[in-house]
């Protein structure tokens, strides 16, 4: 990815070190992030809970309280350089998102990304290390820890910096779900919904947050031409790694679909790739779709 020397965001801030909060994980299903799932899965892992127990519970079951305290974790020459990209990445989708509301007559609303290591405090509760990147809806931030992408590489085998570029882009995209009113009512009709039709709300708003990073890839490479050969097969990648087929099986499960909340593997490359190739948000209607 072609990224080194481009503009950088002001609209980043570096929380590690801070010390963290306390407390338990207070999201109570309304944060909207790439690591749910995630979290399922190496919750279980560490806690030998059931990662289905644990993703029904992230899904609005209530909140799981987590005594482990998270140690502080150093900063490195890598960590700094994706710190560095993280920048990059946030400055280009910024670029890209207010020219497209521009172009659609609306203004664009920067978010802000809080890099944190251990845990950090939230709108929508105290935001721990094992969520993987997250966006909270009610103080409009992207959280992230940078030892996810270690997790991506090593874990999931989905290493590249346009992987992690794409994980960035999939979170500014809950933010425009967000700024365009797509967020809220999702979570109004889930109130209301049985499990299983939340759960389908869920990768419906997902799969469209990957139709809209590909969005993003689609005119950033056409501005600044940020694309080398083998992202867009490296973005696929991580796609692939974290559908929720892809996690229960990893995590020793049977695949349910009717617990997915982020949708299969199949299908976030799909969405993304719509994105990416079109370059266009109304392709990315993903609840008016027949087919997922």
């Amino acid at each position: 990815m072609r990224w080194e020397g481009n503009r950088e965001s002001e609209n980043v801030e570096d929380h590690r070190g801070d010390g963290g909060g306390g407390g338990g994980f207070g999201f109570g299903g309304r944060s909207i992030g790439i690591g749910t799932i995630v979290v399922a899965l190496v919750g279980g892992w560490v806690l030998g809970v059931n990662p289905m127990t644990i993703l029904g519970l992230l899904s609005g079951g209530g909140p799981v309280q987590v005594s482990q305290q998270q140690q502080q974790r150093p900063r490195t020459e890598g960590n700094d350089r994706e710190y560095k990209l993280m920048k990059v990445v946030l400055a280009d989708t910024e670029d890209v998102w207010k020219d497209l509301f521009r172009r659609n007559g609306g203004t664009y609303q920067m978010p802000k990304m809080k890099v944190f290591s251990g845990a950090i405090q939230t709108a929508c509760g105290t935001g721990r290390s094992a969520t993987g990147p997250f966006y909270c809806p009610g103080d409009q931030d992207i959280y992230i820890d940078l030892d996810f992408f270690r997790l991506l590489e090593q874990r999931f085998r989905a290493p590249g910096e346009f992987a992690q570029a794409y994980v960035v882009a999939h979170e500014v995209g809950h933010h425009v779900q967000n700024l365009m009113g797509l967020s809220d009512k999702v979570h109004n009709a889930q109130r209301n919904a049985s499990e299983r039709q939340a759960n389908a709300l869920s990768v419906r708003l997902e799969l469209q947050a990957d139709c809209f990073a590909g969005v993003w890839a689609y005119h950033a490479n056409r501005a600044r031409s940020i694309i080398e050969k083998g992202d867009v097969e490296a973005a696929l990648n991580a796609a692939t790694a974290i559908g929720d087929d892809a996690l229960q099986k990893q995590s020793g499960g049977e695949v349910m679909p009717d617990s997915f909340t982020h949708g299969s593997s199949a299908q976030r490359v799909r969405w993304f790739n719509r994105g990416i190739e079109s370059g266009e948000i109304a392709q990315c209607n993903t609840f008016e779709a027949r087919q997922l």
